[in-house]
């Protein structure tokens, strides 16, 4: 018996067209059996039984027949291409036909529930990614001693290295394979991740968090595009649209992490004074899980047959395709079902300069240097290909909407923050929850700042302060001969007061200040009010003796779980927004629903004129989240709908990018509306919405088209 994979391709130059084994003229052959048998070898099924008296089992039912079935999806397509289309199919859309047919043939099932699981991991972990510096920064700043441009910069440099991740490895994608790229991406992303839990200096946790966020930048544009080609066309709207669950699955992981582990401080552990792991870092190394949950789950995974074929591998694309369609065949109780594909036709392939250096040229570092400047040019080459004539009004509609929809979520942010929250929220683009933690926070600190107390020219001698002193101000007092040991001073500032022969001991301080001051004869002995504490201030005849190094904050504050609380929410609310944009995402179309989602929400920014309580915050946060999250649903689907095969990830990736970018820029250019107005935020909020919406009605309807 011949080996029924060495199948001949014959290349044809007429047609432009390879033909993988033989077939019919349809260039998609079925056979009874494959592969072929012996003639003595006929099945039980077909025992005793003549060709000419097989009859389907359903048509005294009324059932039509499976071939009839998919001779009317082929009608509906020709129909949705136009009587001039179909009369003149181009090459590409005749191979999306047929592998349209060869996904129909597969069935949907088994294959598709477990890779929807492992790359819904993947964008899971891209969600953690995003919650992950948020919910861990009110603890770490302590821990780091963090300034206002420090947290600023924290989360900036972050969203900097998923803008860059995402350009790059959605590039790399469509010249490496889809599989490849998401291992290595979520490998850097889980190695960065857990390095960065152990960093104790500033600069190398920001360093790490920036290659973190590199890796997982390639995450949701490789999970799209690989997701999609192995699903059919009645299935891929719905389906791509339930696996944006596993982010609002993401945000919900890390609320709850959060919410369990930062709050136990005795969960951390120390080794020395030179290795403090505090229970924050606990938190960041369990975020690191769902990367290494899906990077597992993808060595069981094969690559994208649509891809392999784009890369002429015709044999591994038929070995994958036959996997899937065993697979699911055999879930479902029918292990007797036959893959009866025999031929599948390819592009002609085109001489890309993606060749393979022989092992006799050159040494092996000058052949690295040739294959990554080769790779590099066609990356490029790939990304000005997205504004040729063909996909030019496409790629500029999608640039518009993308950077509308991140746009919006920057002007709504610097509403109410301060700066350095603005910056860093807006750079966690994918939704609002990621700043409600810090907006709560910033709202109760308003509340804690409105109860200080003020003292104006006490005069004290001669006294022990052996309590803590909290939330006050001291202007112009005299303090003689006073004792101060042993405590604690929180949100405490001295102005233009004296302190004669006083005596500082064993004081731990938060956010604690001296402006102005006289300071004579005075000692200062294990405290951390070190001298950059002291704000032009006068001393004389002062000593400062082992000073404590470092942030020495107060630790045993205890966490807010609100915080967690309001970040769960969110994530939460958009539950039902995903239930109904799965549902009726190949019912209404995808243009109209991103439209009609950003329409909705852009009457929802008026409510941010609303009172700014902490209640009032929580429910516009739910509000918000559930109508926009069909937004970004259908602007997902609809991104690996417009572009061919070779540039799919591409594409992604460059608009994802793009809506990173957009966010970046509103952090820059909004940031004198900080603290001064609510007005201009919320119009231009509003307008953005407006505009997003209706580009996005421009758009051309892709429910009934085959992915090319």
């Amino acid at each position: 018996m011949s080996d029924p994979y060495q199948n001949s391709y014959h290349h044809s130059d007429a047609d432009g067209y390879g033909t993988y084994g033989e077939g019919d003229q349809d260039g998609y052959g079925y056979q009874t059996d494959y592969p072929p048998q012996e003639e003595d070898a006929a099945s039980d099924v077909t025992e005793g039984h003549d060709e000419d008296d097989q009859m389907y089992e359903g048509e005294y039912q009324g059932i039509p027949h499976p071939d009839e079935v998919k001779a009317a999806r082929r009608a509906a397509r020709a129909r949705a291409r136009g009587p001039t289309a179909a009369d003149a199919v181009s090459e590409l859309q005749e191979l999306a036909e047929q592998y349209e047919d060869i996904l129909e043939d597969c069935g949907h099932g088994r294959f598709q529930w477990s890779l929807f699981v492992v790359l819904g991991l993947a964008l899971m972990a891209d969600s953690v990614e995003c919650f992950v510096v948020a919910l861990a920064l009110p603890s770490a700043e302590k821990d780091m001693c963090l300034s206002k441009a420090e947290k600023g910069m924290l989360g900036l440099i972050v969203f900097l290295g998923m803008m860059f991740g995402a350009f790059v490895w959605g590039g790399l994608a469509d010249q490496l394979g889809r599989r490849k790229c998401l291992i290595i991406a979520l490998a850097i992303n889980c190695i960065a991740g857990f390095l960065s839990s152990f960093a104790q200096a500033y600069g190398f946790f920001i360093f790490f968090r920036l290659i973190s966020g590199i890796g997982i930048g390639g995450s949701v544009p490789i999970v799209y595009s690989y997701f999609s080609e192995f699903l059919r066309m009645d299935k891929r709207g719905e389906h791509l649209s339930w696996l944006c669950m596993f982010w609002m699955m993401g945000g919900i992981y890390a609320s709850f992490t959060a919410w369990g582990i930062i709050p136990h401080y005795g969960w951390g552990f120390s080794m020395g004074t030179q290795l403090q792991f505090q229970s924050w870092r606990v938190f960041v190394l369990v975020c690191v899980l769902p990367a290494i949950a899906a990077l597992v789950g993808l060595t069981f995974m094969p690559e994208s047959p649509r891809f392999l074929l784009e890369r002429a591998k015709h044999d591994e694309a038929w070995m994958i395709l036959k996997q899937v369609h065993d697979t699911n065949w055999r879930a479902k109780g029918e292990p007797e079902r036959v893959f009866t594909v025999s031929q599948i036709k390819t592009p002609k392939t085109q001489d890309d300069e993606f060749f393979e250096i022989q092992s006799s040229t050159g040494t092996a570092f000058q052949r690295w240097v040739v294959r990554s400047l080769t790779l590099v040019k066609l990356v490029l080459k790939n990304v000005a290909s997205l504004l040729a004539r063909d996909l030019r009004l496409a790629t500029l509609l999608m640039a518009g909407i993308w950077f509308t929809v991140a746009f919006r979520y920057c002007v709504f942010v610097m509403v109410c923050c301060s700066y350095y929250q603005f910056v860093m929220v807006c750079c966690s683009y994918y939704g609002l929850v990621v700043w409600f933690p810090d907006m709560i926070k910033h709202l109760q600190h308003e509340e804690y700042d409105s109860k200080m107390k003020v003292f104006y020219r006490e005069r004290v001698e001669r006294f022990h302060f052996n309590f803590s002193l909290e939330n006050q101000i001291h202007k112009e007092g005299e303090y003689i001969n006073d004792k101060f040991i042993n405590l604690e001073m929180k949100s405490v500032k001295f102005e233009n007061s004296l302190f004669e022969d006083c005596y500082f001991e064993d004081i731990k301080s938060t956010n604690t200040f001296f402006e102005n001051c006289t300071i004579r004869s005075t000692v200062f002995y294990n405290t951390d009010l070190y001298k950059e504490k002291f704000v032009d201030c006068k001393m004389e005849n002062t000593f400062f003796n082992h000073t404590k190094k470092g942030c020495h904050l107060n630790f045993e504050e205890q966490n807010d779980v609100l915080i967690y609380l309001v970040s769960f929410l969110g994530s939460l609310a958009v539950l039902p927004g995903n239930i109904i944009s799965a549902l009726f995402m190949d019912k209404i179309g995808r243009v109209k629903m991103i439209g009609g989602s950003m329409l909705l929400s852009a009457g929802c920014t008026f409510f941010l004129f609303i009172s700014f309580s902490q209640a009032t915050i929580i429910i516009w946060q739910c509000l918000f989240c559930g109508v926009s999250v069909a937004a970004w649903n259908g602007i997902e689907v609809i991104t690996v709908e417009l572009y061919p095969t070779s540039k799919r990830a591409t594409a992604f990736g460059l608009l994802n990018a793009v809506c990173k970018l957009a966010a970046i820029l509103g952090s820059f250019i909004f940031a004198s509306f900080v603290g001064v107005t609510k007005v201009v935020p919320i119009l231009l909020s509003c307008v953005a919405l407006l505009c997003g919406g209706l580009l996005a009605l421009k758009l051309p309807e892709t429910r009934e088209k085959a992915l090319l």
